[in-house]
């Protein structure tokens, strides 16, 4: 085993997590399934109106993995939608001379000066008919670009866990996924080369990259301040908005700049609307973005609606991604797998309907 060190500071806080906990979904396969799948878009901050029909969420769950791989590698990345119109009220903003899209576009940076932290994520889809979501928890080293996730699938129609929590190791250029199933032994790790990603490892993995999502803030615009929240002892400041990827990688440090210029290039419309919940340091504490896959479903500026009785709709597939930070200095142990333990053989994407 080679270990990589984390260049880590002493832990100077330990905060508690929002209380909010985040909202998931999949994690992409390596190769492309013999049919494209069929997804749908997903209501950025909405649940259904009703549960979805039972169905072995943790199957469609491990398909969806493969169809954003597939989505990714035949058809390039579409996104559509605007964040909702919120009355602006950035009095207290204002009087410290920044401007709501300003106090967000530094949280990367701010997340670089504190060196590391601990995060949790969630993705949240619809494919095949069924709303399913993929969490994870983990910690990172900005200062590095390193990490690690554990991610865990849903559970199936009668609550049981029908698949191994997948391990994620998070490098620069690289992502190793172990007991990532469909064809690869236990045990074993994949390893994706995420500079030949379309989506830049946004939605890949299975849970975004943690500096790249705040990375996409530096692309904000349309920015409204939404207010003050209280969470867990904590005054956290709510920003709305919409990034745009491209001139997100244009803003980027130019070590950083990869995989959104990559993004760029792979979505079709980059605009990403989010939700950011910065502490009084300007620390991302919660940030919500939501990427869309596959053709356009909607015309230019409207959002899908999500359906009721948890039906996904025919066209385009939604993907919601929520990462919370807290506990900020964690150390990042982090130790590549042996190149023995890297699975080199036919990946299997399963078909998605």
């Amino acid at each position: 085993m080679a270990p990589v060190s984390s260049r880590t500071r002493r832990a100077h806080e330990h905060d508690a997590p929002p209380t909010h906990p985040p909202r998931p979904a999949p994690v992409a396969a390596a190769a492309s399934p013999a049919h494209p799948p069929r997804p749908a878009p997903v209501a950025a901050a909405a649940s259904p109106t009703h549960p979805p029909r039972p169905a072995p969420a943790t199957a469609t769950a491990v398909a969806a993995l493969g169809a954003l791989a597939a989505l990714a590698a035949l058809t390039g990345c579409g996104g559509r939608g605007a964040a909702a119109t919120v009355p602006a009220d950035g009095a207290a903003v204002a009087a410290e001379g920044r401007t709501p899209a300003s106090a967000v576009a530094g949280a990367a940076d701010t997340l670089v000066r504190e060196g590391s932290s601990r995060v949790s994520t969630s993705m949240r889809m619809a494919s095949g008919g069924t709303w399913v979501t993929i969490s994870g928890t983990g910690d990172f080293d900005y200062a590095g670009g390193r990490g690690r996730l554990r991610l865990v699938l849903p559970r199936d129609a009668v609550g049981a866990q029908e698949h191994k929590p997948i391990t994620e190791l998070l490098m620069p250029g690289a992502l190793y996924m172990k007991d990532r199933g469909e064809g690869v032994p236990d045990g074993k790790w994949v390893r994706v080369d995420t500079t030949r990603v379309a989506d830049g490892n946004l939605v890949t993995g299975g849970a975004t990259e943690p500096l790249a999502a705040a990375e996409l803030l530096r692309g904000a615009a349309d920015v409204a301040y939404a207010g003050e929240e209280t969470e867990q002892g904590l005054t956290l400041r709510h920003y709305r908005g919409v990034a745009d990827i491209a001139r997100a990688a244009a803003a980027a440090p130019s070590a950083r700049r990869g995989p959104l210029a990559a993004a760029a290039k792979g979505f079709t419309v980059t605009t990403v609307p989010f939700d950011v919940w910065l502490d009084a340091q300007g620390r991302p504490r919660r940030l919500t973005e939501s990427f869309t896959y596959g053709p356009p479903a909607e015309p230019s500026g409207q959002r899908a609606a999500e359906p009721s009785g948890g039906r996904a709709p025919a066209r385009g597939l939604t993907v919601v991604c929520t990462t919370s930070y807290d506990g900020f200095g964690a150390a990042v142990p982090v130790t590549l797998p042996r190149a023995a333990d890297i699975w080199t053989g036919k990946i299997v994407s399963p078909r998605v309907s």
